[in-house]
């Protein structure tokens, strides 16, 4: 679960990008793929966040090498609205800041993270 802190972090990364620095950006990421990893853990599609993190989620097939059968990559402040629920997952991909491909490539059900 994240900390109270955390989510302020998550809060600044996605209202203020711009201004954030690189290790804050990237201590707001990796939270929130630690976070993820526990709701939806499995190897079925990769989540791309660069340039800071990648890893894999969601129960089914599993990934071992190679290009990977359902890949999502977004930045770090679309990760970050995403997360504290500043934004739905169907106007993200509208927008085309959500990249996703392949089967279980649709993580909507996964944001807002819970408090």
């Amino acid at each position: 679960m994240l900390s109270p802190s955390e989510r302020e972090l998550l809060g600044s990364v996605a209202n203020q990008f711009d201004q954030m620095d690189k290790e804050q950006t990237r201590t707001a990421v990796k939270a929130i793929l630690r976070e993820l990893t526990e709701i939806a853990p499995g190897r079925s599609v990769e989540l791309r966040i660069p340039p800071f993190a990648a890893t894999q989620i969601v129960d089914g097939h599993t990934h071992r090498r190679g290009t990977p059968a359902a890949v999502v990559e977004l930045d770090a402040a679309t990760l970050c609205q995403l997360a504290i629920g500043h934004s739905t997952w169907a106007a993200l991909v509208g927008q085309g800041l959500i990249l996703a491909s392949g089967e279980r490539s649709d993580l909507s059900r996964l944001f807002p993270l819970s408090s």
